[in-house]
């Protein structure tokens, strides 16, 4: 079958479809969204139903629904459960998108959208791919099976249980998910591996209240001096973590890892000048990819305390804040990472001010065998139709239900992404680059093809 000249012959339509998709402004992390969301799921729902999947359902959840959709018709043949998610980030700041986030715009081969690459853009791929299929051929050569979700960008808090309740529907021999992206335009990945997260609030206190700076300055604990200083102690001077034990569970690179990391020809001296920096930091002795794909890392988000208007206000703070999240690899903990965390910042902290704590997200690492047949097969595929074999990766992202997915259904996640690094997800003006729009509804056909 020719399905390079019937994805031509209906790219139009199938553009339009999608644009009716990314029109719907479905963010989970928003209530005011609560029936956008909704709609987006109906909209995926129905969109199954007329790629010719049968037994489509929407699962109401605690927050957000999941959809689910089948079809079984390859006896003896393995069955592929396609993951995605419908749900996207807030769009703000607003004023920085060159069109609305919500209206659908193409310019220069790249689709201009909230959602674009992340990852409605790619999910709409897979439905298309399999309509393709039965379409030209009447028949499937695997089982297929869908799990599309809308709560992702909020940590996925409802789909675990969903998972465990399900297990027996959801039952595959691999979870097939595009949410990640090539290293470089022509140079596809398979990502084999994902950072785990944890995240906490810290909130520093002083005095009950704000404290004029002439008057008692000198005399008195300062929050944001506490809290600079708390922070501070967090790093050492060669960008380690300085928390005791938090690298236990975190496994060395071996000189095979680094090979591979070394076929990605990475170019730091691009990165630098894109992003206008003089140098690059981190961990010394590891390269760019090596630090964010291999091993762990403690950020702060948020800091802010005091007077933060316009001009001066000569007063010292009574309380002062910040926002933490780690990356994590291997076997680390983020449960016992954040008690490590907590204990550090209880043993740092400066004679007179008080701590308060919250500990907010827990994500385990993920990471699977790249000789993995389902794998391989991928590597192949990319290689049909963008002419180069995918190399196998370690991504410093987290998506955190990827782990829960494998682990559940006993199943390798063949993490298939045709986005780019530069596509702008979670910031203003996200697109998706047509190029492999169109290259990867082609994939994914030989893909499943060669299953």
């Amino acid at each position: 079958m020719d399905y390079k000249a019937y994805f031509h012959n209906h790219r139009e339509a199938h553009l339009k479809e999608l644009g009716e998709l990314l029109s719907i402004p479905s963010i989970s992390a928003l209530s005011e969204h609560k029936a956008d969301v909704g709609k987006a799921a109906e909209w995926i729902a129905e969109a199954l139903r007329l790629a010719g999947m049968e037994s489509v359902e929407i699962h109401p959840t605690d927050g957000h629904p999941v959809v689910y959709a089948e079809h079984l018709h390859a006896p003896g043949k393995p069955t592929v459960l396609v993951y995605g998610h419908y749900d996207v980030q807030p769009v703000d700041p607003l004023e920085l998108w060159e069109t609305p986030p919500f209206e659908p715009s193409i310019r220069e081969g790249k689709l201009y959208a909230r959602g674009a690459t992340d990852d409605k853009g790619q999910v709409f791929m897979h439905i298309k791919a399999v309509e393709a299929i039965l379409k030209q051929e009447k028949e499937l050569p695997v089982n297929i099976k869908f799990c599309i979700e809308g709560e992702e960008e909020v940590t996925s808090p409802n789909l675990p249980s969903f998972l465990k309740a399900n297990k027996e529907k959801l039952a595959a021999d691999a979870v097939l998910i595009s949410d990640t992206a090539l290293l470089e335009p022509g140079k596809p990945a398979i990502c084999i591996g994902l950072r785990g997260l944890c995240s906490l609030e810290v909130t520093v206190k002083t005095a009950n209240t704000d404290l004029h700076s002439g008057t008692y300055g000198g005399g008195v604990p300062n929050s944001l001096h506490a809290l600079v200083s708390l922070l501070s102690s967090l790093h050492d001077e060669h960008g380690r973590v300085a928390v005791d034990g938090f690298y236990e569970g975190v496994h060395e690179l071996t000189a095979a890892m680094r090979e591979e990391f070394a076929k990605q020809q990475f170019n730091e001296g691009k990165l630098k000048a894109d992003l206008g920096l003089d140098t690059l930091y981190g961990e010394e002795d590891y390269s760019f990819v090596e630090r964010t794909g291999a091993r762990p890392t403690l950020e702060l988000n948020g800091v802010y305390g005091g007077f933060q208007g316009e001009g001066s206000k000569t007063v010292i703070p009574k309380e002062a804040h910040a926002k933490i999240t780690c990356r994590l690899v291997g076997d680390q903990d983020p449960q016992d990472m954040l008690d490590k965390i907590e204990r550090h910042l209880r043993n740092h902290l400066q004679p007179g001010a008080k701590l308060k704590v919250e500990q907010l997200e827990k994500a385990r690492a993920f990471s699977c065998d790249s000789t993995n047949p389902m794998l391989q097969k991928a590597a192949d595929a990319y290689e049909k139709v963008y002419g180069t074999r995918a190399l196998f990766t370690l991504d410093g992202g987290s998506i955190p239900i990827v782990e829960q997915l494998s682990f559940v259904l006993s199943a390798p996640a063949v993490m298939m992404g045709f986005g780019l690094p530069d596509e702008n997800l979670h910031a203003p003006n996200e697109h998706f680059n047509l190029e492999n729009f169109d290259k990867g509804l082609l994939t994914i056909v030989e893909y499943l093809k060669s299953l």
